[in-house]
């Protein structure tokens, strides 16, 4: 409990642990972004790290001076596309194993994330980008389904475009106007239960779904 109680007071003042690390380390502020971006989108078992709250809260300290708008987006940017490359490779090359013999992969999460890519095809890879959990698990479903590259390429460079420059723009507009800045605590909690909505619905679908064909 206390691991829980101190990850969710990290996430929910992600903008004083991120000023005070600034503080301290200055310029390594960029390195640890590009890593966290890199993770999430990267690694199928890094989906817990908090890709749309840091990304407005990083804007936010833009419009402070603490860090360069145009440098952060650029390099965060690169780091969502080379992240969800990975990803795919790991999916493709690697994916049945990993689900097979390990449990880093779940059923359930691979069936979430399939039925987005039933719904919206190849379009999946750009809106998975604002959903927690399919951000992660998107790219490894497109690669263990085989799609091609290229077509994976352009989704997945328009999609990291979009995500990175749409919710930093957001956080560098909005974060320091004075309603936002006094209830930021508040907004950040707003940004992850938009974004974890649809996948709670989706379980309540699949659940009820379940129960009607059980019938």
């Amino acid at each position: 409990m206390d691991l829980l109680s101190t990850l969710l007071d990290l996430l929910l003042h992600i903008d004083k642990t991120m000023l005070q690390f600034i503080e301290t380390h200055g310029a390594w502020i960029y390195v640890l972004l590009v890593l966290i971006i890199f993770s999430e989108t990267g690694l199928v078992f890094a989906n817990f790290l908090p890709g749309d709250s840091l990304l407005f809260v990083a804007g936010a300290i833009c419009a402070m001076g603490k860090m360069d708008l145009y440098l952060l987006m650029g390099l965060l940017t690169a780091a969502a596309i080379t992240g969800d490359a990975l990803n795919y490779a790991i999916g493709r090359w690697f994916g049945e194993a990993l689900i097979r013999r390990t449990k880093i992969v779940s059923p359930e999460r691979m069936a979430y994330t399939q039925g987005f890519f039933d719904r919206y095809g190849a379009q999946t890879i750009i809106i998975a980008r604002f959903l927690p959990i399919a951000r992660t698990m998107a790219p490894f479903v497109a690669g263990f389904a085989k799609m091609d590259p290229k077509r994976f390429l352009s989704y997945n460079v328009s999609g990291g475009i979009l995500w990175v420059v749409s919710l930093t723009l957001a956080g560098y507009w909005f974060g320091n106007l004075p309603f936002v800045r006094d209830n930021l605590t508040a907004v950040i909690l707003g940004i992850i239960i938009v974004s974890l909505l649809p996948g709670i619905i989706a379980v309540l679908r699949a659940k009820m779904s379940a129960r009607n064909s059980g019938r």
